[in-house]
């Protein structure tokens, strides 16, 4: 036991290597930004104040959603998604899967679960013993079930998830901003000292290096905003775009897309102008999400709509059955028609298209 907790501590310590290496690397360009070339080689004051200003602006914004994605606790199922005792102790007593998942299927039920394993099961979590809410995934490093989980990211140390998505595409963008602007405002100084218009001292060395880094970083930052960006307008994970949310009636990889201006709503919120800041506006609570109805197109003009698994009436007369915000995404819709059926109680919204 002991040589266990011992290398679980290493692999703890370990993991930090990459988030300390990106912290030198960004206080190195911060001293020869500032130092070497502003405060030593522009000899012009209105391009070094102006230069400085721009600079502290994208390296603050840069810092903050960084450490705000590190420091996020990735978001853990609710308990109403732990098994009860009873169910807990059946489930536990039995050796046979199929009766294990028809003690699962019969707690699911009272659930907003609707995605399945590959095979048609209900997604239950061993490690965690809790039954897996739409989205949600165990990761491995972690261990634990992290809400809504895109992928763990070695550069913050964490699982990218529902609680700090919005963090990490916003760190994306700083990070790539504050590439771009240092090498272009750097490039003209390299270029003179590479062909020796300036004197050979030592801040050569570091503009020379500067340029490079912040052109190699922003190159690989590009396009993995790029994907980030296009995964928002789909409203997919990582997870699902590799491998599409099976649904009770099978998979469908556009299960969650609700169009473009709903999807970036789901990640940084309805007011825009919190958009470019590392604080939390995500909609709801990361246990449910509002879904298409399967095989639908998800740019057509009536989308049907699945919401924790009631009709409208019902969700009005047991409103603690609804989790996070889902209704809200139906307010929204000025002229929305609700539609009870008998196979599958679900709620028609009518979309304006998106022009």
């Amino acid at each position: 036991m002991a040589p266990h907790h011992v290398l679980k501590c290493c692999q703890r310590s370990l993991s930090w290597i990459p988030v300390i290496f990106i912290n030198l690397v960004v206080g190195w360009s911060y001293y020869a930004y500032v130092v070497e070339l502003c405060i030593l080689t522009i000899p012009n004051n209105a391009e070094k104040i102006s230069y400085l200003v721009v600079f502290h602006l994208f390296f603050i914004m840069f810092i903050w959603s960084y450490w705000k994605t590190i420091c996020s606790r990735p978001a853990n199922p609710s308990k109403e998604f732990c098994l009860p005792k009873v169910e807990k102790e059946q489930y536990e007593k039995e050796e046979h899967p199929d009766t294990q998942q028809e003690i699962l299927k019969k707690v699911v039920v009272g659930l907003p679960v609707y995605t399945r394993t590959g095979t048609g099961a209900v997604r239950y979590c061993d490690r965690c013993l809790v039954i897996k809410p739409d989205r949600c995934h165990h990761c491995s490093t972690c261990d634990m079930c992290v809400l809504k989980m895109d992928h763990h990211c070695p550069w913050v140390n964490n699982c990218v998830g529902f609680s700090n998505y919005k963090f990490f595409v916003l760190f994306l963008a700083y990070s790539m901003l504050y590439c771009a602007f240092i090498a272009a405002t750097v490039l003209q100084y390299f270029i003179k000292f590479w062909t020796n218009q300036l004197p050979d001292t030592h801040a050569k060395f570091h503009v020379l290096f500067l340029f490079f880094v912040a052109a190699m970083f922003f190159i690989s930052i590009l396009s993995l905003f790029s994907y980030h960006l296009w995964l928002v307008g789909k409203n997919r994970t990582t997870i699902e775009a590799f491998r599409a949310p099976v649904f009770r009636n099978g998979p469908d990889k556009n299960g969650f897309s609700l169009g473009f201006s709903r999807n970036m709503a789901e990640v940084f919120g309805d007011q825009k102008k919190y958009w470019m800041f590392p604080i939390y506006t995500s909609h709801g609570d990361g246990n449910s999400f509002v879904t298409r109805l399967v095989n639908l197109d998800p740019e057509q003009i009536a989308v049907g709509l699945q919401i924790n698994g009631k009709s409208s009436v019902d969700c009005a007369a047991s409103p603690k059955h609804v989790l996070g915000d889902t209704i809200n995404h139906i307010e929204d819709h000025q002229d929305g028609s609700f539609d009870k059926t008998d196979v599958a109680e679900t709620v028609t919204v009518t979309i304006e298209s998106e022009s």
